[in-house]
């Protein structure tokens, strides 16, 4: 009886781990007392974006895989946060990696930040936009060089600026 109660509660850990990596729940717990350059309410938020960025930049959702209009991206530019227009990312650093999701061995000087995240119950980066506070992807270790990192970021949240420079 004991072993089927502790399975029963590693498959609930397990299912909320689960259902947080999507968005449905299970909030990182002080982004909302975090500040930042860009702060607005949840209601300014949620006329600014569609329900997806909404779902991805303030609720930590993930976009599914192979569905970014950016994933074949092979333009010269700098991506940008739609949650504030800054530049976070250089062509010059995107990569395939074959996740499914636009890729990056580096992020620009200052753009990003990082927490430890553990919806899916080990430690994962977190990465989320230095000037919003909007969550953007994870870092992972398994990148090429020169930095070994794969920013794994969700294409929803990012704007493609052909003609930009990283300032917004």
């Amino acid at each position: 009886m004991q072993r089927r109660y502790f399975l029963s509660l590693a498959a609930a850990a397990g299912a909320a781990s689960v259902f947080g990596s999507l968005g449905l729940g299970l909030r990182r717990g002080n982004a909302a007392e975090e500040h930042f350059p860009v702060m607005r309410s949840k209601e300014e938020w949620r006329r600014q974006l569609s329900a997806d960025q909404f779902a991805i930049l303030r609720e930590e959702a993930t976009e599914r895989p192979f569905t970014s209009p950016l994933l074949k991206n092979h333009g010269t530019g700098i991506y940008r946060c739609v949650g504030c227009n800054s530049g976070v990312y250089s062509s010059e650093t995107k990569f395939d990696s074959g996740t499914g999701w636009p890729s990056f061995w580096e992020a620009l000087d200052g753009a990003v930040g990082t927490t430890t995240d553990y919806k899916l119950v080990y430690p994962r980066t977190e990465v989320h936009c230095a000037t919003c506070g909007g969550h953007l992807g994870h870092v992972f270790d398994d990148g090429p060089k020169p930095t070994g990192k794969r920013h794994c970021i969700n294409g929803l949240v990012l704007a493609f600026d052909e003609n930009g420079s990283a300032a917004g």
